[in-house]
């Protein structure tokens, strides 16, 4: 599994203990930015994330703001985005269960380093059910291509 995380500076402390467990686990990784506590625009670094994995450079990615809202918003932008913002492991699980999660964000301001682990190590072990849930995704990618987002 290749994975895509990036933060901006409200989420900045908290990648670090993000990445710190995808090393525990041996999760393969490329840090996007940003890379200091210096104001930057969310919006950016969401991008940047989203379309690395669009264009299935990374199988998926995590993207943390303080909130986790920006970043969920601006990522679903992109084609083929399926982001959620999740504040617990059943939400992460269900993310990917059920709606095929490509990017997991999360809120530094709102969530603590050990719970962003839990709902880190939960969204990365779990799996698309496929079966009924993927006519449902099917149909967000239908709703994309209607308008003529993909």
């Amino acid at each position: 599994m290749r994975l895509a995380i990036g933060s901006d500076h409200g989420g900045f402390r908290l990648k670090q203990e993000i990445m710190k467990v995808l090393r525990d686990e041996g999760v393969d990784f490329r840090d996007f930015g940003t890379f200091s506590i210096e104001s930057c625009d969310y919006p950016d670094i969401a991008l940047a994330v989203a379309e690395a994995v669009s264009r299935k450079e990374f199988n998926c990615g995590i993207i943390i703001c303080g909130t986790g809202i920006g970043v969920a918003i601006t990522a679903n932008k992109v084609p083929g985005i399926r982001a959620a913002l999740c504040h617990d492991t059943f939400s992460a699980r269900m993310a990917r269960e059920h709606n095929d999660a490509n990017i997991l964000t999360l809120g530094e301001r709102v969530t603590g380093p050990g719970l962003a682990g839990d709902i880190v190590r939960m969204w990365l072990k779990s799996e698309f059910s496929g079966g009924r849930h993927s006519r449902r995704v099917e149909k967000i990618t239908a709703i994309e291509r209607a308008w003529g987002t993909t």
